[in-house]
């Protein structure tokens, strides 16, 4: 069983995929405009619980330094485009994610 990730930056929305189906679909805060989330093919590099702070309950950082998709401690900001150019989820579903998908994941971000 291969998972994957889709960030679509435009519908501010991440989508998991199994074997190339959908299974889940989870809304995210994106990167603004002076620190946009970088388009492009990525995977999992690390997974951290509970990193604190800004980042929520779960670290899942991306193999381009200080980005990631992580959990936030301001729930509000999902669907919006507030970050420094991180994907932000609620910690609920970040949690759920976490829990599906392993390092080495791919992550394709685009519009």
């Amino acid at each position: 069983m291969a998972y994957s990730i889709t960030v679509n930056l435009s519908a501010k929305r991440l989508t998991l995929y199994r074997d190339g189906s959908q299974v889940r679909a989870f809304p995210v805060g994106v990167g603004k405009k002076n620190t946009p989330t970088p388009i492009g093919n990525y995977y999992i590099a690390s997974k951290m619980a509970n990193p604190g702070g800004a980042f929520g309950v779960m670290w899942m950082g991306l193999n381009i330094p200080h980005y990631g998709i992580h959990g936030t401690n301001n729930p509000s900001s999902i669907g919006k485009t507030v970050s420094h150019g991180c994907i932000r989820m609620h910690n609920n579903d970040v949690l759920v994610l976490s829990r599906l998908v392993s390092i080495g994941t791919p992550v394709r971000i685009q519009y």
